[in-house]
C-alpha cells in the first residue's frame, strides 16, 4: 500500500487478495486510530503473485526489512529465516543459522529457508542422530595427521567422529552427500538408495554396515511421522555467542585449549532424606541432554553434603560412566568446602580433570583448588554468565528428581 507520494505505507501477505483489502475498506470495519489513518492515506496498491505461501513469507519479510514501512510493526529488524547450513570444509560441520550472520556465503550452502525455526532445530537433531554430521568449530583437514580426542556426542552416536579418524574421508562425505540430497527434496531416490547398499552390505556379512543404513532408512521414514517433538538438545539463550564465553574462559584459567566439555554436579536433599545428585553436560557452551544423569545417593542416610558429592564423584568416574569422555571442566555447585571434596576424590581415583571449578550460590564466587580467595571475575562477564547457567541447570536438574523422589514416598 502506497500514499500520493509513491512511499510504502503498508506490506502484507494473504491468500485471498480481495478479501484482505477488503477488509480494510469496508465502512463496518472497527480499525484502531492508526489502522484508520493508514487507510486514509492509500492512493495505490501495487501486489505480487507467489508459487507458494512460503515463498509470500520470505518476500514480505524480505521487503519490510528493506522498505522499512510506517505502519508494519513486526519483522523490521535484520532477523532473517533459518537455514540449515552446510559448511565447505573437507570435512563439512552442519548448523542452523541466518543468511545475513554469515559474511563470506561462498564457504557455506544454504538449504532453506525453514519459516518454523523451531520445527527445523527438531528436524535437525533428527538428522544429526541419522547422519551423524559434526557440529563442532575443528580445523579438519583431509591431508592432516592431528588427531583430537571425541567428544560426548561421538560416545552417544550423534557424531561420527571425524576429528578422531573413527570414520574415513570418503564415507563422511557420502553421508553428507546424502544429506543433501535429503535436503534437497530427493527422499525416495535417497531412501532407494540406501536401501540397495544396504543389501549390498548384508550380502557381503558386512552386518555393522547394514544395521548403520537400517537405522538411516528407517530414521528418514518416520521423520514425517512424529507428531510430538523429541527430547532434543535445548538452545539457551546468551548475550554472546557461547564459543565466545568459552574462549575468555581458556584465557583466565590459562587453559592450553579452548573447553568444549563442561560437566555441572550438585547434590539435593531434605535432611539426608531423598538424596539424589545430579550431573549435566554443556558442549560447545549448549546443553546436550544426551549427558544428563541423575544418581540416588546410596551409601548415606547424612545431612553430609561433602560424603554425597564424593559418592557423586565415585560413581561419574566410575563403571559405565567411566567409558564416558572425561570433561575439559568440571564445575561444583559450592564453596571452598564442596571444592575440595570434589579434589580430594578425584586424587584418590587418580582422575585429571584439566580445570575444576566451584561456583558459590550466596555471593556467585568462583573458586579454583589452586588459591583460597575466589577468582577475580565481574558477575556481568560472559564467563560468569555461562557458568552460572551450568550450576542453575545443575541445581534444576537434581531439585527435580528429588522433588519426583519426595513426591512417590508420599503417595506410597
Amino acid at each position: 500500500m502506497k500514499d500520493i507520494e509513491n512511499h510504502v505505507l503498508y506490506i502484507g501477505k494473504a491468500k485471498s487478495l480481495k478479501n484482505r483489502v477488503r477488509s480494510y475498506f469496508q465502512p463496518s470495519s472497527d480499525h484502531s486510530p492508526k489502522i484508520a489513518r493508514m487507510v486514509c492515506q492509500v492512493e495505490n496498491i501495487e501486489f505480487l503473485e507467489t508459487r507458494s505461501e512460503t515463498e509470500a513469507l520470505v518476500l514480505e519479510a524480505r521487503f519490510i526489512r528493506e522498505l522499512q514501512p510506517k505502519y508494519n510493526t513486526r519483522q523490521k529488524d535484520s532477523k532473517s529465516y533459518p537455514y540449515f547450513i552446510i559448511s565447505k570444509e573437507d570435512y563439512p560441520r552442519c548448523f542452523i543459522g541466518r543468511e545475513g550472520e554469515y559474511t563470506l556465503q561462498e564457504d557455506f550452502e544454504f538449504h532453506g529457508p525453514f519459516i518454523d525455526a523451531f520445527s527445523l532445530k527438531r528436524s535437525f537433531k533428527i538428522l544429526q542422530k541419522t547422519f551423524a554430521f559434526r557440529t563442532c568449530h575443528l580445523n579438519l583437514k583431509k591431508e592432516s595427521k592431528k588427531k583430537f580426542r571425541p567428544c560426548l556426542l561421538y560416545s552417544v552416536k550423534y557424531c561420527s567422529g571425524p576429528c578422531a579418524e573413527r570414520i574415513s574421508y570418503k564415507d563422511y562425505r557420502e553421508d553428507i552427500a546424502s544429506l543433501r540430497k535429503f535436503l534437497e527434496g530427493d527422499t525416495e531416490k535417497l531412501l532407494t538408495k540406501l536401501e540397495n547398499e544396504m543389501q549390498q552390505a548384508s550380502q557381503s556379512l558386512d552386518f555393522e554396515k547394514a544395521a548403520k543404513w537400517r537405522d538411516q532408512i528407517q530414521s528418514l521414514r518416520n521423520l514425517d511421522k512424529k507428531s510430538s517433538p523429541p527430547e532434543d538438545i535445548p538452545d539457551s539463550f546468551f548475550p554472546v555467542p557461547p564459543q565466545e564465553s568459552l574462549q575468555k574462559l581458556k584465557e583466565i584459567l590459562n587453559m592450553p585449549y579452548t573447553p568444549r566439555i563442561i560437566e555441572g554436579i550438585d547434590i539435593a536433599h531434605h535432611a539426608g532424606k531423598e538424596a539424589v545428585g545430579s550431573l549435566v553436560t554443556f558442549i560447545d557452551g549448549i546443553p546436550a541432554k544426551e549427558g544428563y544423569r541423575r544418581y540416588k545417593i546410596q551409601s548415606l542416610q547424612t545431612t553430609d553434603d561433602y560424603a554425597m558429592l564424593k559418592e557423586l564423584v565415585y560413581r561419574r568416574f566410575s563403571g559405565q560412566d567411566k567409558k564416558r569422555t572425561l570433561p575439559d571442566v568440571l564445575l561444583v555447585d559450592g564453596g571452598k568446602g564442596q571444592l575440595h571434596a570434589v579434589q580430594s576424590t578425584l586424587e584418590k581415583m587418580k582422575i585429571q580433570i584439566t580445570a575444576l571449578l566451584s561456583l558459590a550460590k550466596q555471593k556467585e564466587e568462583i573458586y579454583i583448588p589452586e588459591q583460597s580467595s575466589p577468582l577475580a571475575i565481574s558477575e556481568f562477564s560472559i564467563v560468569h554468565h555461562l557458568l552460572c547457567h551450568i550450576r542453575d541447570e545443575a541445581h534444576r536438574f537434581a531439585q527435580s528428581y528429588h522433588h519426583h523422589l519426595k513426591s512417590k514416598k508420599i503417595k506410597k
